[in-house]
């Protein structure tokens, strides 16, 4: 009996070796089974792929991410700004957002609050990663949640033809040049005018890109310790003096309540307007509308005497993590592959903008003389908004320019103005 019994349990291991064996060559052999265990699967929402120059030239660079990381896979997710803007708000609300997400400075805030994004500064320091190689990175509390990847810088534009006709051998450098320039310029026609400034609420976009950028350039801020800074800041006050000097001196372009950022290109590009701060992505358009006309990129001029570093106005694409990603390890290697050198200078290249690495430069850069001039600032210069990363900051914004109108219409001064504002944003805060 014993002898059988042992048989027997000998036949069953045979059997359940057999059966384990067969069950370990069918699940090797499957078709697609490795694969579909081994790849990992990431998804990318962004709205630059159709603003590039090139044909597929973002998902061409996902390719090469994708062959130089067989396991990974990325899939593009393009969709027009405010689409990516209201998707990305409302699926960090539902813990649905893509892997990797490309971000407008202006989301960062509440979508940290949501506790949507990734603190990159924990990856950069578990990966090694060299932040000195990056321009800037947008933080909160002392944690980094958003790197601009492409910068888009806003320098001064001059008209030369114009500025020589008013006898003006160079573009201004300081505040009394520029005020000066500004007069002359208005005066060679009754359809000519030194400057021009955009101050609708819809998008109230000059508060920054018009009004801080005077602020940022002289080394000034709007904030103290994280907080809203509007009173008792002599630069400041010095830069919203000055800009309603030049508009009660006739040499603004009239109704800037009414002014929009195209209207500045618009206005440029017909002789209108001498002077503008102004993106370099519209350097385009300006070829488009003037192929002809002659300008004159430069830094914007600086408080009179001030020698200290200087800032310069950005909007960005910046790019960030979710934090509910099922893959962060596998999303923050992407994030730093478009990071790179090489690929961050093809990206900034198609996209017309400079690189977030420090050490990159697009390939325009040689052939472009705007744009050569624009870069050379931009790597001296420390690029600066300080509204990324506020809370609501287009309502900051819109705060700022409410009040900004009514003092260019003699209704408050300045100090009260400013007095009002500080209040409103604290309330933000």
């Amino acid at each position: 009996m014993r002898n059988v019994a042992q048989q027997r349990q000998h036949r069953m291991r045979r059997r359940v070796v057999t059966a384990l064996i067969a069950t370990a060559t069918t699940v090797t052999f499957l078709p697609g089974a490795a694969s579909a265990t081994s790849t990992v699967n990431l998804s990318f929402s962004e709205w630059w792929a159709p603003q590039m120059a090139g044909h597929n030239s973002l998902q061409n660079l996902v390719n090469q991410f994708e062959q130089q990381n067989p396991g990974i896979h990325v899939t593009l997710d393009t969709n027009p700004y405010p689409t990516v803007e209201s998707q990305t708000i409302a699926q960090a609300a539902t813990g649905t957002m893509a892997d990797v997400v490309g971000l407008d400075g202006s989301w960062v805030n509440p979508l940290v609050k949501e506790g949507a994004l990734l603190n990159l500064s924990a990856e950069m320091k578990q990966t090694g990663f060299n932040q000195s190689t990056i321009k800037s990175q947008v933080q909160l509390n002392g944690n980094t949640y958003d790197i601009p990847l492409v910068n888009f810088a806003y320098p001064l534009f001059t008209n030369t033809a114009l500025l020589a006709k008013a006898g003006i051998a160079h573009p201004p450098t300081d505040w009394t040049q520029f005020t000066s320039d500004a007069v002359a310029l208005s005066k060679l026609s009754k359809t000519t005018w030194g400057w021009i400034i955009p101050l609708t609420l819809n998008p109230p976009n000059g508060a920054q890109n018009d009004v801080m950028s005077w602020v940022w350039a002289s080394g000034g801020s709007m904030l103290q310790n994280g907080q809203p800074h509007l009173t008792d800041n002599p630069t400041l006050t010095a830069v919203v003096n000055m800009l309603k000097d030049v508009y009660k001196d006739g040499a603004m372009f009239p109704g800037p309540d009414a002014v929009v950022e195209t209207d500045k290109v618009e206005n440029f590009i017909n002789g209108r307007v001498g002077m503008m701060i102004d993106s370099m992505a519209d350097s385009s358009a300006i070829a488009t509308g003037a192929p002809n006309l002659k300008y004159t990129v430069s830094e914007l001029p600086v408080e009179d005497g001030y020698t200290g570093k200087q800032g310069i106005t950005v909007a960005s694409w910046g790019i960030g993590v979710s934090a509910k990603s099922a893959h962060p390890l596998q999303a923050w290697k992407f994030v730093q592959f478009l990071l790179s050198k090489n690929v961050n200078s093809q990206i900034a290249t198609d996209a017309s903008g400079f690189p977030g690495n420090a050490q990159a430069s697009p390939s325009f850069v040689g052939a472009n003389p705007h744009y050569k001039a624009a870069f050379d600032i931009y790597q001296t210069r420390v690029p600066m908004n300080e509204f990324v990363g506020l809370p609501e900051s287009t309502q900051l914004m819109t705060d700022f320019v409410t009040q900004f109108q009514k003092f260019f219409a003699g209704q408050v001064s300045a100090a009260s103005m400013l007095q009002t504002v500080q209040a409103q944003w604290k309330q933000v805060f």
